[in-house]
C-alpha cells in the first residue's frame, strides 16, 4: 500500500497568511482542561445543585452521554474529518487539510494535537442546543457533563499517544491502534479513546502483528 507523506518534524506547515488565523489554529495540549473542566464543574452542580436529580437518574444519564459522545467521536472522525474531497476541488481539498490533514501529515506537531476553542467551542455549544431538543433541564445537565468529559479524554489521549510512552498493556494497546492509523492504513482505525466502534463497524485492523507494530513505533518516535 502506498503511504501518504508523513513529515517527523514537531512543527507543521503554516496554514493561513494571517497572523490572528495562524495562532487560532494552535493550541497548548492543556488547553481544553481550562475550558472545559468548568463546563463539567456547572452542569454536574446544575443537576443536583439546582435540579436536584436523584444519583441513580444522574448516573443513567451520565453513562448515555458517555456512550454517545463515544459514538460521535468515532463518526466525526471517520465521515467528516477523513471526508475525501472531490478530486481537483481545491477549496475542498484546502477545507480537508486544514480540518484534519495537517495533522495527519505532521502528526508530531504537539500544537495541532487538540481541537483549539475556536473549533470545540462552537461545536460543543452545537452539539448542546441539539441535545437540548430532546432532554429535559435536569436531563441535560446529567448527560452534557458526561459528553464533555468524554471530548476531554479524546483530547487528552489523543495527545498523549502521540507524545508519551505507556507500559500498561491496555494504553500501549491503544496507542498502537492509533499508531496504525496514522502509519498504517488511515481508512482503518478510527476510534481514538476506544477501538469498540471499529469492531462494530469492521474498521479495525485485521492483523496488529508485531512487525506492523514495531515499524508504526519507530516511525512514531
Amino acid at each position: 500500500m502506498a503511504r501518504n507523506y508523513i513529515s517527523n518534524s514537531k512543527d507543521s506547515v503554516r496554514m493561513f497568511k494571517s497572523n490572528l488565523l495562524e495562532s487560532l489554529s494552535k493550541v497548548h495540549f492543556s488547553v481544553p482542561l481550562f475550558i472545559f473542566i468548568p463546563v463539567i464543574i456547572y452542569f454536574t452542580y446544575q443537576a443536583f445543585g439546582i435540579e436536584k436529580m436523584q444519583i441513580i437518574p444522574f448516573l443513567s444519564y451520565y453513562l448515555l452521554g458517555l456512550f454517545i459522545w463515544s459514538l460521535t467521536e468515532y463518526v466525526m472522525h471517520r465521515f467528516i474529518f477523513h471526508l475525501e474531497p472531490m478530486p481537483g476541488v481545491k477549496w475542498m481539498e484546502r477545507v480537508h487539510f486544514i480540518f484534519h490533514g495537517v495533522h495527519h501529515d505532521y502528526p508530531s506537531d504537539a500544537r495541532r494535537l487538540v481541537l483549539p476553542p475556536s473549533v470545540s467551542i462552537p461545536l460543543s455549544t452545537g452539539f448542546y442546543l441539539l441535545f437540548s431538543l430532546f432532554l429535559d433541564p435536569a436531563q441535560l445537565a446529567a448527560f452534557f457533563s458526561a459528553f464533555i468529559t468524554g471530548y476531554l479524554c479524546y483530547d487528552m489521549m489523543h495527545y498523549a499517544f502521540h507524545h508519551a510512552n505507556f507500559k500498561n498493556k491496555y494504553w500501549k494497546k491503544l496507542k498502537d491502534h492509533h499508531m496504525l492509523h496514522h502509519y498504517a492504513d488511515a481508512h482503518k482505525g478510527y476510534g481514538v479513546s476506544s477501538v469498540f466502534w471499529d469492531k462494530i463497524f469492521l474498521s479495525d485492523f485485521e492483523k496488529k502483528n508485531e512487525k506492523i507494530r514495531t515499524d508504526n513505533k519507530q516511525l512514531a518516535d
